[in-house]
């Protein structure tokens, strides 16, 4: 028998959306990449996008435990000598909390190409609003 590979006109991809309203960051964001890689579809191929859109809602309400807020350090840097930055958790949600989740989920997909095109079809925004209502998406609930 010969293993079955699905072509591109064959995968199916959906919308879903989640709130992230009260929900822990690395809890939600398992999810989140296991939706993306299309690991809930009986087709599932590991080098193939076969996942599905995620819009993520009130990333602002995103939960952190313990004490990340404060001991969690992102970092950034851009080559030149003397230009890492950070900042904690609690600075990046105040100022861009839809990047805290794109982080999140990052950590969870493939470093390669592939990674790169499924983290395209997360779409996460701060407050309880998105422009995805044409793609009349799913609710999804963890």
């Amino acid at each position: 028998m010969r293993t079955y590979v699905p072509k591109e006109g064959e995968i199916s991809r959906e919308w879903v959306v989640m709130d992230a309203a009260d929900q822990v960051l690395g809890r939600l964001a398992t999810e989140v990449a296991r939706i993306l890689r299309g690991k809930h579809k009986p087709d599932f191929t590991p080098h193939l996008d076969t996942g599905d859109f995620v819009v993520i809602v009130n990333a602002e309400r995103v939960h952190l435990t313990g004490a990340k807020l404060d001991d969690k350090v992102y970092y950034r840097h851009s080559g030149r000598p003397g230009s890492l930055k950070s900042e904690t958790a609690r600075e990046r949600l105040d100022k861009h909390p839809e990047r805290v989740i794109q982080a999140a989920v990052w950590g969870m997909l493939p470093k390669n190409r592939l990674g790169r095109k499924l983290l395209r079809k997360l779409k996460v925004y701060s407050g309880p609003e998105h422009p995805h209502e044409a793609q009349q998406p799913k609710t999804h609930t963890l």
